[in-house]
C-alpha cells in the first residue's frame, strides 16, 4: 500500500504531498457531513445564504466537525474575501493588521470574512478588538471555539454574534468520509470489518482523525495485508482517545457521575467514575466533587457520608495513584446507595437568600450579651432565658430579629436520619407551642 503515495498510487502528483483530510475537504455546503442542522437542505446556513444576508457566527463544537472548512464555503458562497487566523499565533499586532486590510479592501467594494480559530484563546482586551470592526461591517467575523462561548467568551461579543453548534460525528458520517477516501485513493482500506469499526472509535467523532488515520493504515500495511483489530492498534499505536480535562468531555463525564449518585446508580456512578480515572482526571478533583455531592444530595439523611467522602479523598492524598483510586470508589459507592436528602442544600440556599433580605436587622437584645453597664441598660441581654435552666433544656424563645419574624428554612425528609430531625423538629416546635401560650 505503500505505493499509493508513490509511483503507482492514483493521487495525482501535484496534491500526493497533500495530507488526505484535506484533499477531501468539502468544495460544497451540502457536502460537509454530520451538520444537516446547519449546512442541510432547511439548515441556519443554508437558510441565511439563502437570505443574501451572513450575519456574524461563533462555531462551537469538537475538533475535527467542519468549523474551518465550513467558514471558507460561507466565504465562496456570498463572494467574500476569506482571511484566516489563529489566536494561538496571533496578538494585537497582527489583529490591528488584519483590520487595516479588511478597511482597505472594504474601500474597493469587498468585504472581508474574518474565520478566528480557537477565539477563546484571546484574552478579554483581543476580544474588544473586534468590537469596532465587527460593528462597522469592515469584517464579518466568523470565529471557532471548542469551549463553551458563555464562558470564555466576552459577553459584548457574543451579543453580537450568533452561537452555532456543530455535532460530534457519528458512526455513519465517519463511514462516509471512509468511503469517499476510498473513492479518491482508488483503493478500499485493508481492514476487516471489526478493525473499520475500530478505526471509528479511536477517532472519536473527529473527522480529521478519522482521515489521518486511514492515511497511516494506507501508508503502514503491505501489498495483500489486511489489518485486524489488534493489527490496526499495533500499526497507529493508538487507543481510543481520552477526553481532555478543559473541554465538555470532563463537564458531560463528571455531570453524569454525579447524576448517578444522586440517582442512587451506584453501578453507573462506579462507571462514570473509572472512565474519569481512565481518562487521566485528577482523582483529587473527584475527591472533591464526591465531598460535594455528599453534602448536596445526601447532607443529613446519611451524616457519615460526608465523613467518608472526606476520608476517601485524605486517603488517596495518603496512597496516592492507583492504590487510592478504590478509595474513592468505595466512597462513591456509600454515596449512590445512601438515602438521598437535598434539604440541608436546599435551606442553605433559602437562609442565604433571607440574610440578603434582612441583612440589616439586628438579632434580639435578649440574646445578645451585655459585656459593658451601657449596653446592660440599653437592655441586652434582658430576658434571655438559659436554655439548660428550662424544662426539657429547651425555652422555646424566639431567636430571629423581631422584624423579621419566624422563617424555616430546614425541612428535613422522611427518609434516613432525616426521619428522626423531622420527629425531633416536630416535638421542638410543640414545645415551643406550649411555652409561648404559657408566657401568654
Amino acid at each position: 500500500m505503500a505505493d499509493l503515495f508513490g509511483e503507482r498510487g492514483s493521487a495525482q502528483p501535484d496534491t500526493a504531498h497533500r495530507p488526505l483530510a484535506d484533499r477531501l475537504r468539502p468544495s460544497r455546503l451540502e457536502d460537509v457531513v454530520g451538520q444537516d442542522h446547519l449546512t442541510g437542505a432547511d439548515g441556519a446556513l443554508t437558510r441565511m445564504i439563502a437570505s443574501g444576508s451572513l450575519g456574524n457566527v461563533i462555531f462551537w463544537g469538537p475538533p475535527g466537525t467542519g468549523k474551518t472548512t465550513i467558514a471558507r464555503l460561507l466565504a465562496g458562497a456570498a463572494d467574500l474575501h476569506f482571511e484566516q487566523i489563529s489566536a494561538i499565533f496571533s496578538g494585537v499586532a497582527d489583529l490591528k493588521k488584519v483590520f487595516e486590510s479588511a478597511r482597505m479592501r472594504l474601500q474597493n467594494g469587498k468585504q472581508t470574512l474574518l474565520f478566528v480559530d480557537e477565539i477563546h484563546r484571546f484574552n478579554r482586551a483581543q476580544q474588544d478588538s473586534f468590537l469596532p470592526v465587527v460593528e462597522d461591517g469592515t469584517i464579518l467575523l466568523v470565529g471557532a471555539t471548542t469551549e463553551n462561548p458563555s464562558f470564555e467568551l466576552n459577553a459584548a461579543l457574543l451579543s453580537r454574534a450568533r452561537v452555532l453548534t456543530l455535532k460530534r460525528l457519528e458512526a455513519e458520517h465517519l463511514e462516509i468520509l471512509l468511503e469517499r477516501a476510498e473513492k479518491l485513493t482508488g483503493q478500499k482500506l485493508p481492514l476487516t470489518d471489526e478493525a473499520r469499526g475500530l478505526l471509528a472509535v479511536m477517532a472519536d467523532g473527529d473527522g480529521r482523525a478519522v482521515l489521518t488515520l486511514a492515511e497511516e493504515v494506507y501508508r503502514s500495511t503491505k501489498a495483500g495485508e489486511t489489518l485486524d483489530a489488534e493489527g490496526l492498534r499495533s500499526v497507529v499505536q493508538r487507543r481510543a482517545p481520552l477526553y481532555d480535562k478543559s473541554q465538555d468531555g470532563h463537564y458531560n463525564l463528571i455531570s453524569a457521575l454525579h447524576k448517578a449518585v444522586r440517582g442512587s446508580d451506584p453501578d453507573a456512578a462506579l462507571y462514570y467514575l473509572c472512565r474519569m480515572f481512565d481518562a487521566g482526571e485528577d482523582p483529587l478533583y473527584l475527591g472533591r466533587r464526591l465531598v460535594r455531592m455528599a453534602s448536596e444530595d445526601i447532607g443529613l439523611a446519611d451524616p457519615q457520608a460526608l465523613t467518608i467522602a472526606l476520608a476517601a479523598k485524605d486517603a488517596y492524598d495518603y496512597l496516592g495513584s492507583p492504590e487510592g483510586e478504590l478509595a474513592l470508589a468505595q466512597a462513591c459507592i456509600y454515596l449512590a446507595t445512601a438515602p438521598k436528602s437535598n434539604a440541608a442544600y436546599t435551606a442553605y440556599k433559602s437562609a442565604m437568600r433571607a440574610a440578603k433580605e434582612f441583612g440589616s436587622l439586628l438579632p434580639p437584645k435578649r440574646i445578645l450579651n451585655a459585656p459593658t453597664k451601657l449596653m446592660s441598660q440599653e437592655g441586652y441581654g434582658t430576658g434571655y432565658r438559659y436554655d439548660h435552666d428550662e424544662p426539657d433544656a429547651f425555652s422555646g424563645q424566639d431567636y430571629f430579629p423581631e422584624a423579621m419574624g419566624r422563617k424555616r428554612f430546614y425541612d428535613p425528609v422522611e427518609r434516613g436520619f432525616e426521619r428522626d430531625l423531622r420527629k425531633r423538629l416536630e416535638y421542638w416546635a410543640n414545645l415551643r407551642r406550649e411555652r409561648q401560650n404559657e408566657s401568654d
